[in-house]
């Protein structure tokens, strides 16, 4: 919301020493966000004056069209001759009144104006357009073209109110009415203790029986609608300077008298208006639910098609206005040929989560949904609609019609009810009760209690129960925000300053800290930080073509999504399954970017959708939930286990002087699991594997065990060539993915150090010859269990093939054993033995034999 300074005056006497940034200070002090503070007109430097075109001079020896204009600027020039000018614009006729802009002045954007020759001639100054002056676009495609009563020689910056300060306001979802100067103007008076002139409190005639017919049959939907009509328009008027100006700098471009004066009470006092061509409105008004898949053309001519929760306005012939959102070219005010003389003006308060949805059902957000989905006080309908009246009447030369049409739906106040110490509470301030009562009346609601305990300054009788003080608060139209107690204690800190609030600590009892799990999720971080590895968080969204380019089977569980109601992204609506993509996705950009040797992780939550869909309930705030409200909750997220991924592309270890380096592999990534596992106090059981994206020569499965049985955790490997071109992912890139989760539930506790033993280590090599196709885990996991508890390490350290000394499709593992007892130190019978023993069991399962046996 952009507030000129000079509009937010006239209805709070702010002191003429307060800048804009001043008051920037004081509203970010109330709680709202001001951004910025725009200087306008700040390096602007006059003469800036009226002319009128005496004369214009085709030259036509140029490419382009250009003009020859002498100007009376009468003695802005000191002479009183005609100021000669050329010009390229073609928007304006001999006559017409222009803004001149004379030799010695500055432009915005530091430009200097001097006398210079061109096309040759001299041109002493320049004819100047909207943008030039820093003005914005202001419809005419050209230069300024005044109304023919303005003085020549007046000032053009004091006349186009050049010099400004607007304030930038991002406005919450909460605070709608900080949409309109009547919303900023009141947060401005409480700031400054100043009072405030409502620009809605005017006199409004009654409803009667001779307004426009409306007809509402939803009365949920829209539960105020107020009609007015204005007839005897005159076609040929346009916006006064003043109303485009404050347009402009309010961030809305003017388009006609009619539509700019809709548009300034918008945004006046917050209330979206809609003015339809009475000759084209055919028979009552309506406002209805369209029906499924009716067609409807909005105004920037689009062809929409309606859903039947739609709120639309309706006339004889269908719908007229897409309610609270757009209205519909077959009623639109005709600005292009100015034969709009009847207006009929409607003034209408929709459901605020309807207009929410129908704006993002049709992607067709707007100044009016915006507010309308923020809450828009239902009570300045009326006013609005008289304030528009009187503008058309005043600029237009219309004529109010006597008929007035109201709609109202019966509806009564909201009212909370608060303990008058509930905001000392929250906020751990002792505020008292006069100044809880000031700050809520303050804000536009009516406050009842024990008036006698405040010596009258309250109204009504008030009530103590038990001994406990309390509040009647009843909340004003223009705050559908204010809720429950919460919300009006808010309301009474805010004011008192954020600023105030004792900064203190939470002092934790003894004996808390991190959780175990949260002790996990920390060392996963710090060992794949340690290993070389990168963190690279990323947003939890996806697309489902993700899936497919992952190569995931049609039947694959990660392909069940949790789908968002209101995504950021239409192309990512989904919550993601698994954190490959954002991974892989981090790893193209980077190599793109020209760094190829490249190591990532991540550690987050994937979503799965429960079997069964529940609704969750709405959980208390005036009290902590209870396990059962807690539960019911639970049950209706979606299951949300904790992932650990890694993707690696490039050079593992670098190239110089100490060797060759060597490229990152499938080795890697598994024993990025195996680190993983270690931290967790488990085992990983690695195999053989085939799944999704990951080759299926090059991929392991990764595996633990809970409550005696396997369960399988992710997989690590080398991806798929299909998978690296479709992705854009460079050669041989590998990745891991495994289930933290369920490597917690194996794990066997805080991994203990090891005893150190004071005896040396027995070390032992063996060699054995397998069939290709037996899996090294499996030579490993059997010389493990033969070898016994004397066994203190195994590691492979080669594996060698050679069909001529070893057979066709065969191969050789080299395996170191170290063997060391805690209280002796072993023979060598001992450890030989236990190797024996270990190659037996090997032999027995795998059928290796000892190479050269």
């Amino acid at each position: 919301m952009r507030v000129p300074l000079s509009w937010l005056r006239e209805y709070v006497d702010l002191p003429a020493t307060q800048t804009g940034r001043d008051v920037q200070a004081k509203l970010i002090s109330a709680g709202l966000e001001v951004e910025t503070v725009e200087q306008l007109g700040a390096d602007l430097k006059g003469p800036l004056v009226v002319g009128q075109v005496l004369t214009i001079e085709e030259l036509t020896e140029f490419k382009k069209p250009i003009r020859f204009c002498t100007v009376d600027v009468g003695t802005a020039n000191g002479t009183g001759e005609p100021q000669e000018i050329v010009c390229g614009a073609r928007n304006f006729a001999v006559g017409d009144k222009v803004v001149v802009v004379l030799p010695g002045a500055v432009l915005p954007g530091n430009f200097a104006i001097a006398a210079r020759k061109t096309y040759g001639r001299t041109s002493h100054g320049m004819i100047c357009s909207g943008d030039e002056l820093g003005m914005g676009d202001d419809g005419s495609g050209g230069i300024i073209v005044l109304p023919p009563e303005v003085e020549v020689a007046a000032d053009a910056v004091e006349l186009l109110q050049l010099v400004d300060e607007v304030l930038d306001i991002a406005v919450t979802p909460d605070r709608g009415y900080a949409l309109s100067l009547r919303g900023v103007a009141r947060e401005a008076a409480i700031a400054y203790g100043l009072p405030l002139r409502d620009p809605a409190l005017l006199d409004v005639p009654a409803p009667n029986a001779f307004g426009y017919p409306v007809q509402v049959s939803d009365p949920f939907g829209c539960d105020r609608f107020t009609a007015r009509t204005v007839t005897g328009l005159d076609p040929e008027a346009r916006s006064p300077i003043w109303l485009q100006r404050r347009l402009q700098k309010a961030g809305m471009r003017p388009i006609s008298l009619a539509v700019d004066i809709t548009n300034y009470v918008m945004l006046e006092l917050g209330q979206p208006l809609h003015a339809y061509d009475r000759t084209r409105v055919q028979g009552a008004i309506g406002v209805r639910r369209a029906e499924q898949g009716e067609k409807f053309t909005t105004l920037d001519g689009v062809k929409r098609t309606l859903d039947a929760e739609d709120l639309v306005i309706t006339d004889d012939r269908g719908p007229i206005g897409l309610a609270g959102v757009m209205g519909g070219a077959n009623s639109e005010i005709d600005d292009t040929e100015g034969t709009t003389t009847e207006v009929v003006i409607e003034a209408a308060h929709f459901d605020a989560l309807s207009i929410a949805r129908t704006a993002r059902r049709h992607k067709l957000a707007s100044e009016a949904s915006k507010r309308f989905e923020r809450g828009v006080d239902p009570q300045a309908a009326s006013a609005a609609a008289q304030r528009t009246v009187d503008l058309l009447v005043i600029l237009a030369g219309g004529t109010a019609d006597a008929g007035v049409t109201e709609v109202i739906a019966p509806s009564a106040p909201h009212t909370i009810a608060i303990p008058a110490n509930h905001p000392d509470k929250v906020a751990g301030v002792d505020y008292g009760r006069e100044t809880v009562v000031r700050r809520l009346q303050e804000v536009g609601c009516d406050v009842y209690g024990n008036s006698a305990a405040w010596n009258g300054s309250l109204r009504g009788g008030g009530r103590e129960t038990g001994g406990k003080d309390e509040l009647i608060v009843t909340v004003p139209s223009w705050r559908p925000d204010l809720t429950d107690p919460n919300d009006l204690a808010e309301e009474v800190i805010r004011l008192e300053g954020y600023e105030n609030l004792p900064s203190t600590l939470p002092k934790p009892p003894a004996g808390l800290g991190l959780t175990e799990r949260q002790r996990l999720h920390r060392r996963v971080g710090r060992v794949l930080a340690g290993a070389g590895y990168v963190e690279a968080p990323n947003y939890p969204f996806i697309g489902e073509h993700v899936f497919d380019q992952l190569a995931l089977a049609a039947d694959d569980p990660k392909r069940r999504v949790v789908k968002l109601v209101n995504p950021l992204s239409d192309e990512e609506p989904a919550l993601r399954t698994t954190l490959l993509p954002g991974l892989l996705g981090a790893l193209r950009r980077n190599d793109g970017r020209g760094s190829h040797d490249l190591a990532l992780f991540e550690t987050g939550l994937v979503f799965h959708p429960r079997e069964q869909l529940r609704v969750a309930g709405r959980l208390p705030v005036d009290r902590r939930p209870t396990d059962e409200e807690i539960a019911s909750l639970t049950a209706a997220l979606p299951a949300q286990p904790r992932h650990a991924a890694v993707v690696l592309a490039g050079a593992r270890e670098q190239a110089g002087w100490w060797g060759k380096g060597r490229p990152a592999d499938w080795a890697d990534a598994i024993e990025a699991a195996r680190s993983l596992a270690r931290e967790a106090g488990t085992e990983l059981l690695v195999r053989a594997g085939q799944y999704g994206p990951w080759h299926p020569g090059r991929c392991a499965e990764l595996a633990v065990v809970v409550d005696g049985a396997d369960q399988v955790v992710g997989y690590a490997g080398e991806l798929h060539p299909g998978v690296l071109k479709t992705l854009g992912l460079p050669a041989r890139t590998s990745a891991m993915e495994l289930d933290l989760d369920v490597l917690e539930q194996a794990s066997t506790g805080v991994p203990k150090g090891p005893k150190i033993s004071t005896f040396p280590v027995a070390t032992q090599d063996v060699a054995l010859v397998v069939d290709r196709s037996v899996p090294h885990v499996d030579v490993e996991a059997a010389l493990r269990e033969g070898a016994g508890e004397l066994l203190e390490s195994i590691r492979l350290f080669d594996v060698y093939e050679n069909s001529e000394q070893l057979g066709e499709g065969r191969k050789s593992l080299a395996y170191a054993l170290r063997f060391r007892a805690a209280d002796r130190t072993l023979t060598v019978d001992e450890a030989s033995r236990a190797r024996d023993a270990a190659v037996a069991l090997a032999t027995e399962r795998t059928g290796a034999v000892l190479r050269g046996a």
